[in-house]
């Protein structure tokens, strides 16, 4: 990274160079797909062989406008292609440039793909979690995909040009398939992950993990002791597994990220959390933002208030700066206490989403602002979406709208022309709740809570602080009725 500091605009200016109007007819001509793209940094970057000259050709000039002004950021064209030697950074800038092409440079960046796709491999879990999004229950579903169809997926996701592949449940380790099919997606190229309550993750299975291709793991522990943690997951001995399967999977070298869902049941422990996670040397930690759908439904009341939410998101942010673990939370609206804290010169690093990878130096100036917009907080059906068991297609795990069927509808063909999908991306719609908020690119609030209390995807999200006025009107709303179910008066929809 470059001394100067860069404008606001710069990295606008960067991309529009980049993709001037002369290389954006290039792309849009001669690589209408994101995987010649794809082919063309690996042939740049020197890890394929150009099989002509045409392809040579694409190789010279796709380079060419890579570099283009890299020297702004301190980037030089080897360290740009020692970058592209990744499979999976090669999908990731594929789909930019191929976006930026079809697009322009949008705010939120509309994508031709998602970066990443979190697949709930299978219904099936070990525990009996109390928020469970996906209703998990001991056995597999009787509609889950065949060996065949789940490569059929890998192979469509492949194509669209997806980067990463975040497999999920259930408990995905419960699968017999999924070892096979994660070795399948790691030939393709893709950087994968695991979510898992990390109970069965062994000695010998943490190596199954790194073998097949699994370069994170995300293990949930939602308390800093059993009494806790046994309790919210609903499974007598789960804590003491969990531990042992975060030891495991550090002792083969796997990255593993600490998951915690924040609720009133353990808000008062997670500090306690957070130094277990350093003590068990986890290289993340990062809380979700509760979200009351599926099992969350039967515990609305132990949702967080914007206040308490607003609190603990500045705490994690305090934490993030001590620099020895990476620190974040799904809530968009952690995009926003971070670029305040280096504003007020609280900490250095800004989070435009919670996925760790994208983290922003101030050094990077008003630029830090531009590149959060661009990215976009939320990303439901923006930069992800997710896949269910049987192949359906939803926004996001937590929001529970089938926009299409991956086997059935061919994934690009959902991805882009789901009307619940562009609405979503779509931050200037006059009924969008966030439309006129200084944020709305940087944030776009939760919209899978959104959904949940109000069953409109463009609705506020109460959790917010800036929406708390949302809060107290349901809060008033449940007070004043006398059904003893609350969720049925919260959960409107």
């Amino acid at each position: 990274m470059g001394k100067k500091e860069l404008k606001e605009s710069d990295i606008i200016d960067y991309l529009n160079h980049v993709m001037d109007n002369k290389f954006a007819k290039f792309i849009m001509k001669e690589m209408t797909q994101v995987k010649k793209i794809e082919k063309s940094f690996a042939i740049y970057a020197g890890v394929e062989k150009p099989k002509g000259i045409r392809e040579r050709m694409h190789a010279k000039i796709v380079g060419e406008a890579i570099e283009k002004g890299a020297e702004k950021f301190g980037a030089t064209p080897e360290s740009i292609k020692n970058l592209l030697q990744d499979s999976y950074m090669r999908k990731a800038f594929a789909v930019i440039v191929r976006s930026i092409a079809e697009y322009g440079i949008t705010k939120p960046q509309r994508l031709v793909a998602p970066f990443f796709v979190v697949w709930n491999f299978t219904k099936q879990c070990n525990l009996k979690c109390k928020h469970c999004y996906a209703n998990a229950t001991p056995y597999p579903a009787p509609d889950e995909l065949t060996l065949e169809q789940r490569y059929q997926v890998v192979d469509q996701l492949d194509e669209a040009g997806v980067a990463a592949i975040s497999f999920s449940g259930g408990e995905p380790l419960t699968n017999k398939d999924f070892l096979k099919v994660a070795r399948y997606a790691k030939s393709k190229g893709f950087y994968l992950t695991v979510a898992t309550n990390g109970t069965l993750i062994s000695e010998k299975m943490a190596e199954k993990l790194k073998e097949v291709g699994i370069r994170y793991v995300e293990i949930s522990l939602d308390g800093p002791n059993a009494e806790v943690h046994d309790e919210f997951r609903g499974v007598k001995g789960a804590f003491d597994a969990t531990i042992r399967g975060i030891k495991n999977a550090k002792a083969a070298g796997l990255t593993v990220g600490i998951a915690t869902t924040a609720t009133h049941e353990n808000l008062d422990t997670i500090p306690e959390i957070v130094k277990l996670a350093r003590e068990l040397r986890a290289d993340r930690f990062i809380v979700f933002n509760f979200i009351p759908t599926g099992r969350g439904k039967d515990i609305v009341n132990e949702d967080l208030t914007p206040e308490e939410r607003e609190d603990l998101m500045k705490y994690l942010y305090q934490e993030w700066q001590k620099g020895d673990m990476q620190v974040f939370s799904t809530s968009p609206s952690y995009s926003r206490i971070s670029l305040a804290g280096v504003t007020e010169g609280e900490g250095d690093k800004v989070s435009p989403t919670h996925f760790a990878e994208f983290e922003f130096s101030k050094e990077l100036g008003g630029a830090v602002q531009a590149l959060t917009e661009f990215i976009g907080g939320c990303g439901a059906g923006r930069i992800y979406c997710s896949i269910e068991h049987n192949g359906d297609i939803q926004p996001c795990v937590f929001l529970p709208i089938k926009v299409g069927n991956v086997l059935k509808d061919g994934f690009v063909n959902v991805w882009k022309n789901s009307k619940v999908l562009n609405d979503l991306r779509d931050r200037d719609a006059p009924d969008f709740a966030c439309s006129t908020c200084p944020f709305k690119y940087v944030c776009g609030g939760c919209r899978a809570r959104a959904y949940a209390y109000y069953g409109d995807i463009k609705a506020p999200d109460p959790g917010c602080i800036l929406m708390k006025d949302e809060w107290e009107k349901l809060k008033q709303q449940v007070e004043g009725s006398e059904i003893e179910d609350t969720s049925k008066v919260m959960l409107t929809k």
